[in-house]
């Protein structure tokens, strides 16, 4: 598996397996099938309700834990260093581990100063090997990275053919943080899959649609965790690094920008009050 190098020095894959919307039964058996397929990062979230299934599959590999790349997220707490590292443990627990490879704030809302702070203290005790930030946009992200003695390894954010998030990305490399997409398919939204910029990529290539973007993804240098519960999908969407985009092809897939979101924006106000009100632990 190709991997990136985080600005702490750690290895990521480049490549890894989401569980979004998975039930518990779903979970278990889907990160079962990833695992034995050759998927080695797994992504979930508190939020997710699924941590315990990831940890069950997990167990269950063979796989020795440094094998693996686990990442999970960080909900909304309620203000105060202690909270989050509750938290941690409680997801930790949840997962079987005793420490995460990457641990992500999951949303830019509430005290995420102080969440911030417990994060970097679980660095340094060697808990965490890498820590990041889930949809924070760029003012957020600067805010962060200005005012804390580290850097956010990672950002995870919507990224897509049709939110490219392309000048974003470039701040994040200048400020040596890696960009993760989540949705690399926008859920199929817009038609991703029979647009026809897409499609005759794909034909040329001898590839699938989804083959061709999570090359796109990989190729710009974003991080990919695509979901998917079939076997013959998750073979297919690894089987990416044996072919390479053209310039010209790249071109046209950027010519597929909308410049907004394919689900909800984070800066409406609506929205703020909506997620900043849920609590997971």
């Amino acid at each position: 598996m190709q991997t990136t190098t985080l600005n702490n020095g750690i290895e990521m894959p480049v490549l890894g397996f989401g569980v979004f919307q998975l039930d518990a039964e779903q979970t278990e058996r889907a990160v079962s099938d990833a695992l034995e397929a050759g998927y080695r990062s797994i992504d979930t979230a508190s939020g997710y309700r699924n941590e315990e299934a990831v940890g069950r599959a997990i167990r269950n590999s063979g796989l020795s834990r440094g094998e693996l790349f686990i990442t999970t997220k960080l909900y909304v707490q309620n203000a105060g260093e202690e909270n989050t590292k509750r938290a941690f443990e409680a997801s930790t627990e949840r997962l079987g581990l005793n420490y995460l490879d990457l641990y992500l704030i999951h949303q830019p809302f509430g005290d995420y100063y102080s969440e911030w702070r417990a994060m970097q203290d679980l660095h340094k005790e060697g808990r965490i090997r890498a820590i990041g930030v889930s949809n924070f946009p760029a003012d957020r992200l600067i805010d962060l990275v200005v005012n804390n003695e580290i850097t956010p390894a990672v950002n995870q954010v919507e990224t897509h053919p049709f939110r490219q998030n392309c000048d974003y990305h470039e701040l994040m490399c200048a400020e040596g943080v890696q960009m993760e997409s989540w949705a690399p398919f926008a859920q199929g939204k817009n038609n991703l899959f029979g647009n026809p910029t897409l499609t005759a990529l794909a034909e040329a290539h001898g590839r699938s649609v989804a083959q061709v973007v999570l090359r796109w993804m990989i190729q710009r240098g974003v991080v990919v965790i695509p979901k998917t519960v079939r076997r013959d999908r998750m073979a297919e969407n690894l089987d990416v690094f044996d072919f390479s985009l053209t310039d010209d092809d790249m071109k046209r897939i950027a010519g597929l920008e909308v410049g907004s979101s394919q689900f909800f924006d984070h800066a409406d106000t609506d929205v703020v009050r909506q997620l900043s009100a849920l609590r997971f632990d």
